[in-house]
């Protein structure tokens, strides 16, 4: 009897072994799906896309790696502070249109934002699934409600989708966009192949344009894609610039800093009236200040001087957990780094989700200097600094 147990298990090892090996052969391939197909250019060698300034995105910023990074994170040996499980969120209703000159821009969580202006209504990387993951089933769960309903959405004209990570391109709810409104879908080069509803996808420098005076140019930004691993840079990431009368919009969509010249880049094409950057998700451990793939507060700040923006709102903290930093810890790192660069603290800080907010008018920020004691606080091992988590 005991031994035809051991018969038993030792064949079951022997086919768990054997479809473990398959997996390993057959699974990549399966899953690394060609996205694009074109000409070799300065950020595509026929195959993948890549940073053109050199930078490795994905080089951990602790010498440690990210495999360690998921199994510390697995098992609950991540050393995270404590997060809410949830947020309360005043929802709002928004305007059917916003017409002329007036822009207005309400937060709706993580990069979705719902830019009103010019008689169009345009989405950023819109998500309103509840878990951000493949089949929206395994991955970071929201701690914030959308803040706007999906069914108070006004008709959407435009949406812009950065990138292809489920945080950013959430097939359900661009399907749910498609089928109500049929709006104009907007991304870089190989992702229209993930959206699954029709879509247009181009190149970086590419201007489309949305309506008479106002035109969408797809920019550079410093990031990576992937959807399942070894599809790891088959599609482009970018970040956009909306021109229009009354000034510019900027969105950054996910991105590190890379060469730091892609903000000065996008100001190339007129006036900033409003930056939408992000400043969560930036380090892996507790003491490190950024990644290659995310900016933090403090390159945010600087992204916003290089572009010379009027007004900003930092996005990308706060719904999704995603790293390692505390709740607070963006927007309060964000408030200190605005102080340090001599802007005015309304400038570009924190603003509540579903807070819809009347953008004003292009003016470049007036800098002043701060004083010895401030810029002590934003010193690299500042008390203030090393006492976030």
């Amino acid at each position: 009897m005991i031994a035809k147990v051991f018969k038993f298990l030792g064949t079951g090892l022997l086919f768990a072994l054997v479809a473990l090996c398959l997996a390993i052969i057959v699974l990549p391939p399966f899953l690394d799906r060609i996205y694009y197909t074109g000409p070799v250019s300065a950020h595509f060698d026929g195959a993948r896309f890549f940073n053109p300034d050199g930078e490795d995105t994905l080089a951990p910023p602790t010498g440690k790696s990210r495999g360690g990074f998921m199994t510390r994170w697995i098992l609950g040996r991540n050393e995270r502070p404590d997060w809410p499980v949830s947020v309360p969120v005043t929802q709002t209703r928004p305007a059917a249109r916003v017409e002329g000159d007036v822009l207005r821009a309400t937060w709706v969580g993580h990069a979705t934002v719902l830019v009103q202006t010019q008689g169009l209504n345009i989405l950023t990387d819109p998500i309103w699934s509840e878990i951000a993951g493949p089949f929206n089933l395994a991955g970071p769960a929201r701690v914030t409600a959308p803040g706007i309903r999906f069914e108070d959405l006004p008709k959407i004209d435009l949406i812009l989708v950065s990138h292809n990570h489920y945080d950013h391109l959430d097939v359900p709810t661009l399907r749910r966009l498609w089928e109500r409104d049929r709006p104009m879908i907007l991304t870089s080069l190989g992702n229209d192949a993930v959206i699954d509803v029709p879509s247009k996808a181009v190149d970086w420098g590419t201007r489309i344009s949305v309506k008479p005076g106002v035109d969408v140019v797809v920019t550079r930004n410093h990031h990576w894609g992937s959807r399942w691993g070894t599809d790891r840079n088959r599609a482009l990431w970018s970040s956009f610039t909306i021109t229009t009368p009354a000034g510019n919009i900027f969105f950054a969509g996910d991105t590190g800093p890379g060469d730091m010249k892609w903000p000065e880049e996008a100001a190339r094409l007129g006036p900033v009236r409003l930056a939408i950057l992000p400043i969560g998700a930036f380090r892996f451990a507790p003491g490190q200040m950024m990644t290659g793939s995310h900016i933090g507060p403090r390159e945010a700040v600087d992204v916003f001087r290089g572009l010379d923006a009027g007004y900003g709102i930092p996005i990308h903290w706060g719904t999704f957990r995603l790293s390692f930093e505390a709740y607070e810890t963006p927007p309060t790192m964000l408030d200190l780094f605005t102080a340090c660069a001599g802007y005015r603290p309304d400038i570009f800080a924190r603003r509540a989700i579903g807070q819809p907010i009347d953008i004003p008018p292009y003016a470049a920020p007036a800098r002043g200097t701060a004083d010895a004691a401030t810029r002590a606080r934003c010193a690299e091992g500042s008390p203030e600094l090393a006492a976030l988590k």
